[in-house]
């Protein structure tokens, strides 16, 4: 009831009179059923905007700080996450972050909507980062398609830092809902997730026209954060896209996700907001 009071009634209307967002591609997103909706991830205010023009309520798995904080301004975070349909999302690899892709597989087996950022955290530069394949997962489990959606212009609106919102103009573009069927007997194969989260990686490059960047944006911020030493160890030979046809090569030599050890590469990459 509170999600729909404050999408309907209270911020939607609010939301939509000042930002006047403008939406391409909205009838790619199924009437009834279950899909993931993968989006690039530019600002905090994603999570706000794309719900709000999407007809059905849309799930989202936030990182889990935003449900632990302490203090009254800890406990209010934690409880407007929580009645605005989003979901705490562990971020730290291993089982903790295989539970909390097992609550995102809970509202797809309801027949939901399920939002999810591969980047797995926000661009720290506008750039659009290699995804991680926490949503190939989740998308051949479910044998739910995926339809993307390019988020425009939110980095400018609240950039990295920013507590206030600047006052401009957005948009978003979804794109056609990609089907994976044909490997949904393969979903534990990692090099078919890895597979397919490129495709879907192909998809967002495509319709965001942002500039690709062959590595995991939580590597570039470490690195940023003058942390080269973890930087380096969550790194990995990566994939690279083809400009002609705008899909990825996999590179499955020594060392590659493909040919590597299953537990080497982060499968998270579903926060609302890093």
């Amino acid at each position: 009831m509170f999600y729909w009071v404050m999408k309907r009634i209270f911020l939607g209307p609010v939301i939509k009179l000042l930002f006047r967002p403008w939406v391409k591609g909205l009838d790619n997103i199924p009437v009834q059923g279950a899909a993931i909706i993968a989006s690039n991830h530019l600002s905090f205010s994603d999570s706000i905007f794309m719900p709000l023009m999407v007809h059905r309520p849309v799930v989202f798995l936030a990182k889990s700080e935003y449900f632990t904080g302490t203090g009254i301004k800890g406990r209010l975070t934690a409880a407007f996450f929580r009645l605005t349909n989003q979901l705490p999302m562990d971020r730290s690899g291993g089982a903790a972050s295989a539970a909390s892709l097992n609550a995102g597989m809970e509202v797809l087996n309801a027949g939901g909507l399920l939002g999810i950022y591969p980047e797995g955290t926000r661009s720290p530069d506008g750039r659009l980062y290699r995804g991680k394949v926490g949503v190939a997962r989740l998308a051949l489990q479910a044998g739910v398609p995926v339809i993307p959606v390019a988020m425009i212009g939110t980095d400018k609106v609240q950039p990295i830092g920013k507590r206030l919102p600047n006052i401009r103009r957005i948009g978003m573009i979804f794109g056609e809902p990609l089907d994976f069927s044909q490997y949904r007997e393969q979903a534990e194969d990692r090099t078919v997730q890895r597979t397919v989260t490129d495709q879907i990686m192909s998809s967002l490059l495509r319709l965001s026209g942002q500039e690709y960047v062959d590595e995991y944006a939580a590597v570039v911020k470490l690195r940023l954060a003058g942390k080269p030493g973890e930087a380096k160890a969550a790194g990995e030979p990566l994939a690279a896209p083809v400009a002609a046809e705008g899909e990825f090569v996999q590179d499955t030599g020594a060392g590659s996700p493909a040919a590597g050890p299953d537990g080497m590469e982060d499968d998270a990459g579903t926060t609302a907001a890093g």
